[in-house]
């Protein structure tokens, strides 16, 4: 399993969100890059970038500061938010993002998806955002009434690198993951799975690991690793010693 220290970008800087609420946001660092070396030289050896303003515009917005995370460091980044159309996923790929995240376009719009995983495999992943099991676009301020669960079926033959799926509720929030809803599409779906939401504490990263679920690729962490509640080294470590 790999561990993920994620950078959330607002308005140029690293934040964390509460539940997804861009008015419940706290202010981390105001230079990604300087974040992004920070991390990798706490032991990261991946990145997970959300560009939030993106996600609501639709379009890229933070991409001076995911430049700045690129230019900074060694190790292989992923992005989100605001990525709708094979030039900006070309755009990104080329630019040396290692992988886009598609979040949004994979409920509205699937035949893209699946394009852009027959013309970029291994490189795009499905974030599926959930409340209460439903999926949620636009960053977030759109629910659908799609299961997460029935989407990622959809996406179960297209070739897609990873699901990332993420419980709004426990966003940001610090009451670790909904494993069960993440565990529940791992068993279900061959897709490499990827837990993210709510993890916040190096007894969530055991906790994890000790599913020895062989369809878990990784897991996402935010706020706890800017808090001190995840050591990145540590995380890294426990979940390559799990099994999986």
């Amino acid at each position: 399993m790999k561990f993920f220290p994620a950078i959330d970008l607002k308005d140029g800087a690293c934040v964390r969100l509460l539940r997804g609420d861009m008015d419940a946001v706290t202010v981390f660092n105001d230079d990604p890059g300087a974040q992004a070396r920070s991390f990798e030289a706490q032991g990261a050896e991946h990145l997970h970038v959300v560009d939030l303003n993106g996600a609501f515009a639709g379009k890229p917005v933070n991409s001076d500061a995911v430049f700045s995370i690129l230019s900074a460091i060694e190790v292989p980044v992923q992005l989100g938010g605001g990525i709708r159309d094979l030039d900006t996923i070309e755009h990104w790929l080329s630019s040396g993002i290692t992988r886009v995240i598609l979040g949004t376009i994979a409920l509205t719009n699937s035949d893209l998806v699946k394009q852009a995983c027959r013309l970029y495999p291994g490189q795009v992943a499905i974030g599926i955002d959930a409340k209460d099991g439903r999926v949620a676009t636009e960053g977030w301020a759109e629910v659908s009434q799609m299961s997460a669960l029935d989407l990622a079926l959809q996406f179960e033959d297209a070739g897609a690198a990873a699901i990332i799926h993420t419980d709004i509720g426990r966003d940001g929030a610090m009451q670790g993951p909904n494993l069960m809803a993440t565990l529940a599409i791992a068993n279900t779906v061959t897709i490499p799975v990827i837990v993210s939401g709510g993890v916040s504490s190096m007894e969530d990263i055991q906790n994890i690991a000790r599913t020895q679920n062989k369809n878990i690729e990784g897991v996402i962490s935010g706020r706890a690793v800017y808090d001190g509640h995840i050591n990145i080294g540590d995380a890294v470590k426990t979940l390559k010693g799990s099994s999986c």
